[in-house]
């Protein structure tokens, strides 16, 4: 399957050097995600609260990626399909 969500790309800036959400509240993360559609820095799925989904559920932005060193994939929510950003 492929992405049918490559449009709403921008080139957007990460929002944070880390989580948004975690920062605001002293939690911790575990890995970080940018949303490609407006630069939102969430936490991964692995992490106690998951920002980064949670910032899919409420903004419908369908396209994130790792911002982690060395990390080029990125994923689409809504077509379930890993994307190579390298």
């Amino acid at each position: 399957m492929r992405c049918k969500h490559l449009d709403q790309i921008r080139d957007v800036k990460p929002s944070a050097k880390g989580c948004e959400e975690c920062l605001k509240s002293g939690s911790w993360w575990v890995h970080l995600r940018m949303c490609k559609i407006c630069g939102h820095v969430g936490c991964c799925d692995s992490s106690p609260n998951k920002h980064a989904t949670k910032h899919f559920h409420g903004t419908k932005h369908p396209i994130m990626r790792s911002i982690e060193p060395g990390e080029t994939w990125g994923w689409c929510y809504v077509d379930e399909v890993e994307l190579d950003f390298g």
